[in-house]
């Protein structure tokens, strides 16, 4: 094939968002200036009267002094240590509209600690109590009781060999087998974290293959490793041997079967909630973006035409669980979808809370060294990757998740959560408030009926009404499957509390006319005369 038809295909694959041309989309973050509203135009954004103002001026001064009087002690705490901790200022200035941000922060802040946790439950240091829907980054699959009970036990386990690294306590054979039998895979290596697994697994796949591409598809996320993590947010030019290309489309598969340069893909599954578009989040609300669009057969038939193309082109399929493992079926993704891997990264929950990554593979593309070149190798190491505590704990877990109790939870998993984001939708519509949640299993985000430049507002109801979101807010909404429906019912009550207030404090009031599109438009006129002027 030739060079300008190759180029002309690659084109045709890529998203026609900022998130399939990453070049372009790191210039565009480059030029955009910092501007906020004066406290005066920040009421009125939308053009409203000095009635709808002063409603809403009343109603942020209330909601900051309730939120600090409830969590003194814990605001204190987060005020000393912010300083010190880069990524609570990051996340602070980053919770919402940047726009919005210095009027806010002179009323409103959060707290960044929690004394103890129980159920689906977490008390912060002032003795506040909320519901946990943050999920510890995707961890807590089955509630924090089960993993303060893993860390026990894994503890107890190996106490006596302590943290002796380099070799293995005899736990180690027990997960090796399970872990065969969970993701149908052969040999398995150790790792810190989520990013390294998926740096490992796309190492070994390039020394395998011997190839140097590989394939991510538009606004995933896999770690914070640079090829994987090109775009805004890495001060690195998108690596040329990185190729973003759009889900769920046909040009891809084109890409896919005309290279032979490409050592792999990787698939993220959360992906399914939202393909080709980034994770939800509340910063982001102001422009009315936010999209769900799972479609479970949809995604299915994808997955499993993209394994036919990968197997003919002998391209290694990467399903990254990390994040989502464990979440949907017993066995992963994996068996969700019924599609089969090549390499499977798992992390998160799978060490019962504990630090870790684990790449799973059969001896073909596991293997690190060839007997007749011995100074061909692929290298990887990491101090701590086996540490016998995070060990026992991952045989804890492993063990556990064999339980007749965890087993139940599984059987009836999608109906559950199904019937009860249909009963939270359902409860929105009779109470007449302009919201409905959308998720892939206990993975959920909230979108808004209203296009409001003040949606983003939402996050701080919750809180006040006991719902800890992660910093995200509403935008991703996950929940433990030890849920009972007597959590969820006061999971739904107050929310709805929230919404209502949110209603009756003048937030959601709109002009005649306004569309997400004039609000998309306006903002860009700011940026463009912020920009030039």
């Amino acid at each position: 094939m030739g060079k300008a038809l190759q180029r002309l295909q690659l084109s045709l694959a890529k998203s026609p968002s900022l998130g399939g041309h990453l070049r372009w989309a790191k210039r565009i973050a480059g030029w955009i200036q910092g501007y906020a509203y004066d406290p005066k135009r920040w009421f009125h954004i939308d053009g409203a009267d000095e009635q709808i103002q002063q409603m809403r001026r009343q109603a942020l001064a209330r909601l900051g002094e309730d939120l600090r009087v409830r969590s003194e002690v814990t605001l204190r705490y987060s005020n000393v240590a912010k300083p010190m901790l880069p990524d609570l200022q990051f996340i602070s200035n980053y919770r919402v509209p940047f726009q919005f941000r210095e009027v806010l922060q002179q009323h409103i802040a959060l707290g960044s600690f929690w004394k103890s946790s129980d159920g689906v439950w977490l008390t912060d240091p002032d003795g506040n109590r909320y519901i946990d829907v943050t999920g510890s980054y995707g961890v807590n699959v089955f509630g924090q009781d089960f993993y303060k009970d893993c860390i026990a036990q894994g503890g107890e386990l190996v106490q006596d060999l302590g943290p002796v690294l380099g070799s293995y306590h005899p736990c180690v054979l027990d997960n090796l087998e399970r872990l065969q039998k969970i993701s149908g895979k052969e040999q398995f290596t150790f790792h810190m974290s989520g990013t390294e697994a998926v740096m490992q697994a796309v190492r070994v796949a390039r020394y395998t293959t011997g190839k140097k591409k590989i394939v991510r598809f538009t606004s995933a996320y896999h770690g914070w490793w640079d090829d994987v993590q090109p775009g805004p947010g890495n001060p690195m030019p998108p690596s040329r041997h990185t190729l973003t290309l759009r889900e769920m489309h046909a040009n891809t598969l084109r890409v896919l079967r005309n290279r032979k340069d490409i050592a792999c893909v990787l698939v993220n599954p959360i992906q399914a909630m939202h393909p080709n578009r980034v994770a939800p989040t509340d910063s982001t609300l102001v422009t009315g973006g936010r999209r769900t669009n799972y479609d479970r057969q949809a995604y299915t038939s994808w997955l499993k035409e993209l394994r036919q193309v990968c197997t003919e082109k002998g391209i290694l399929l990467i399903m990254d669980e990390i994040f989502l493992g464990f979440r949907l079926a017993p066995h992963g993704a994996q068996q969700f979808f019924d599609v089969k891997a090549d390499l499977i990264t798992y992390g998160k929950t799978i060490a019962g809370g504990l630090p870790i990554g684990v790449v799973c593979g059969n001896a073909d593309v596991m293997t690190r060294f060839h007997n007749d070149r011995p100074a061909d190798i692929c290298f990887a190491r990491g101090t701590f990757k086996e540490h016998p505590y995070v060990m026992g704990a991952m045989n804890a877990f492993l063990r556990s998740i064999e339980s007749k109790e965890i087993k139940t939870l599984y059987s009836d998993l999608d109906a559950t959560w199904s019937m009860r984001m249909h009963k939270l939708n359902q409860l929105f519509k009779t109470e007449g408030l302009p919201l409905h949640v959308d998720g892939l299993s206990t993975v959920w985000a909230v979108s808004f009926d209203v296009p409001s430049c003040y949606n983003w507002m939402l996050q701080f109801y919750l809180r006040l009404e006991g719902i800890a979101l992660s910093w995200v807010g509403t935008g991703r909404m996950i929940f433990s499957l030890s849920f009972t429906d007597e959590d969820f019912e006061q999971f739904c009550q107050r929310f709805i509390r929230a919404a209502h207030q949110m209603a009756t404090d003048g937030w959601w009031w709109t002009p005649e006319g306004q569309t997400n599109k004039r609000i998309r438009q306006r903002i860009l006129m700011e940026m463009l005369k912020r920009r030039f002027r």
